[in-house]
């Protein structure tokens, strides 16, 4: 049995998610599922950490046109908590393609094209560390107790 701990994950929706005004819903099922976020923003990423938070895909031949994509409007990030919260956010989001998503997840109920895919979220705890300091300085995540963690988790 995998060990249940907390963790934190980096969490992006992407400009077509926000042009779609499907941020709440996003948020919202994050919440409900009992994670907390513990940093977020509305930025717009420039080339130089669109490249750098792609760097893995920089030598496939789709990687000039996903840095386009993701700078070509606001996104939103966060920093997600909660146990498990990496491989219980990536069950949330779905498969990277929205045509092979499971229905109920984000991909799966919002996307249709794998270019447009609303959501990204880190696949490893590695990834997270990354990607999550190259968004978010240590000072802009907070720690903090909910009073209804007693209620999703067991203690």
């Amino acid at each position: 049995m995998e060990l249940e701990r907390f963790e934190r994950t980096f969490v992006m929706v992407k400009p077509d998610g926000v042009e779609r005004g499907v941020i709440g819903e996003v948020i919202s099922r994050l919440e409900r599922k009992g994670l907390k976020i513990v940093a977020m923003k509305m930025l717009k990423i420039q080339g130089s950490l669109a490249k750098e938070h792609y760097a893995e895909h920089r030598e496939k031949p789709f990687f000039d046109a996903l840095v386009s994509y993701i700078t070509s409007g606001p996104v939103v990030a966060m920093v997600v908590e909660g146990k498990n919260a990496i491989k219980v956010v990536r069950t949330l989001v779905g498969a990277t393609n929205p045509i092979e998503a499971d229905p109920g997840t984000i991909r799966g109920d919002l996307g249709m094209d794998l270019g447009r895919n609303i959501i990204h979220a880190s696949d490893s705890e590695k990834s997270a560390q990354r990607e999550i300091s190259l968004f978010f300085n240590p000072d802009e995540i907070l720690s903090y107790e909910r009073a209804v963690d007693k209620w999703i988790y067991e203690r």
